[in-house]
């Protein structure tokens, strides 16, 4: 028999994840090419980063309270890769992939240019269900 998750368990995970990625000054969003080589640019989010956890049926789900643009990228080059860290320069929570569709962090191009702006429009993070 496998180990199943109840959404009681997957709300409380989520939660708890809110608190750790909150526990810093505002969390950011890194962006980078292939294998964290070059980091293109860095996002800001709110320093209450995430809204309550709610049913996303089956499982639990939270979403990002407004991303402050880049506006200015850092570097040109093909986002891939992401870090999520509680500040800027600080302990990183989790990291993840880029790209234009289908990745957990999707934008209308992953072709960045130096200086130009970098927006995400909305992020949400979900924790299934499996019972």
């Amino acid at each position: 028999m496998a180990i199943t998750l109840t959404y009681d368990a997957a709300a409380e995970m989520l939660t708890g994840l809110k608190t750790f990625i909150d526990s810093g000054t505002a969390a950011v969003i890194e962006i980078y090419t292939a294998a964290f080589g070059t980091k293109l640019a860095t996002l800001t989010m709110n320093a209450t980063a995430f809204g309550s956890v709610s049913d996303n049926n089956p499982g639990a789900i939270m979403t990002a309270a407004a991303i402050t643009a880049d506006s200015s990228a850092d570097d040109t080059g093909t986002a891939a890769t992401f870090k999520m860290k509680i500040q800027a320069a600080g302990t990183e929570v989790l990291s993840g992939s880029v790209g234009t569709s289908g990745a957990d962090i999707n934008f209308n191009t992953v072709a960045f240019v130096a200086g130009s702006t970098i927006e995400i429009s909305s992020l949400t993070i979900t924790m299934p269900e499996s019972a």
